[in-house]
């Protein structure tokens, strides 16, 4: 038997459209957020059927293999970094199979320190250079004032390894953030940690891993439509 893991990126924020590092700032789910993680929980547990739905880049769900539905779910924990726009998805995640989120702060976003609460254009005017460096090899540089990504994959991977050491051969979600997903994601694929801005993490993205003898990832960013 393998570990299952569902890696769920929280559904989309208030205010996304600004494109800003919110990092450790606590902004809440958007009602269009709300409406996507309460998708994918319906996906996760069933309630309709599979052919009524897609996910995005190209697959439906007929062509990955079922989730359990409510009844046989083996979905036996659901973990959340502490930050309510992932708390409150994987309340929302976590619901249908009758369980409470657990909270691990160390899934919490990177802090972006001084780019905290910035804008994309609003950085790249104010530390041209700086955001450059870090848009081209996010290994080598780190936000101003913020973690490095060494820093942030190793509280992050700490807690993964925690977590998977405790549900050997079971079903169990983690609802995280994109930075944290896509470091997760590279670790497990032995990606150098320079090319994480090559994998894409939508909001609400669902990530299905199975661990066995090595990790397999069987989906990466769907998204139920």
């Amino acid at each position: 038997m393998a570990t299952t893991i569902y890696l769920i990126r929280h559904g989309e924020t208030v205010d996304a459209d600004s494109r800003r590092y919110k990092g450790h700032i606590d902004v809440p789910l958007s009602e269009r957020g709300i409406d996507q993680i309460k998708r994918l929980a319906d996906y996760m547990g069933q309630h309709s059927s599979i052919s009524s739905h897609k996910v995005q880049n190209g697959s439906t769900l007929n062509n990955i293999e079922p989730l359990h539905n409510m009844e046989q779910s083996k979905i036996r924990a659901v973990y959340s970094s502490g930050l309510s726009r992932a708390l409150k998805s994987a309340e929302i995640i976590a619901a249908p199979f009758g369980i409470k989120p657990i909270i691990r702060d160390e899934l919490k976003e990177r802090n972006f320190g001084a780019w905290e609460g910035m804008t994309f254009d609003d950085i790249s005017k104010k530390w041209p250079e700086a955001f450059t460096a870090w848009a081209e090899n996010p290994l080598e540089f780190s936000p101003l004032e913020g973690e490095s990504t060494l820093e942030a994959r190793d509280r992050a991977m700490k807690a993964f390894n925690e977590i998977i050491s405790e549900h050997k051969d079971e079903d169990i979600a983690i609802v995280s953030h994109g930075g944290i997903t896509r470091i997760i994601l590279c670790e497990l694929l032995g990606m150098p940690l320079e090319n994480i801005f090559r994998i894409e993490q939508d909001f609400a993205a669902l990530n299905i891993i199975e661990l066995w003898d090595y990790p397999a990832v069987k989906l990466m960013n769907g998204r139920v439509e």
